[in-house]
């Protein structure tokens, strides 16, 4: 059976699940980008812990670099991470949501086509 002979409500289901698998690929992908993101910080953050008080850090405005106090530099790393963390979480959220979608799609496929398939064998 190919999509052109399905039935519209099934060929609308397809859609469907197709549909919410490309949002589901592109919430991980977001997820993995904001996890890099996160594990950078991380080590910025145990970089800085290492440092004395007195050494000067710097950090990147666009093209620059730009001197900035220890103290400043970890607490703007730490509330970028926590933002990132809340991202993450509320990507976690969706993403599940979408898996659920799809199950719920994949089952209504199935069930169409068992019943195709058994009035199609009587």
């Amino acid at each position: 059976m190919t999509t052109a002979t399905l039935p519209p409500e099934a060929q609308q289901v397809i859609a469907q699940l197709q549909t919410f698998q490309q949002q589901l690929q592109a919430t991980l992908l977001q997820k993995e980008t904001l996890t890099v993101q996160k594990i950078e910080i991380e080590k910025a953050l145990e970089e800085l812990e290492k440092t004395e008080e007195k050494e000067n850090v710097y950090k990147i405005v666009g093209p620059v670099l730009v001197k900035t106090k220890k103290e400043k530099l970890v607490n703007e790393l730490k509330e970028k991470l926590e933002e990132i963390e809340v991202r993450i979480k509320s990507l976690e959220k969706v993403a599940k949501k979408l898996e659920e979608k799809i199950q719920e799609k994949q089952e209504k496929l199935r069930s169409f086509f068992e019943g195709t398939t058994s009035s199609a064998a009587q």
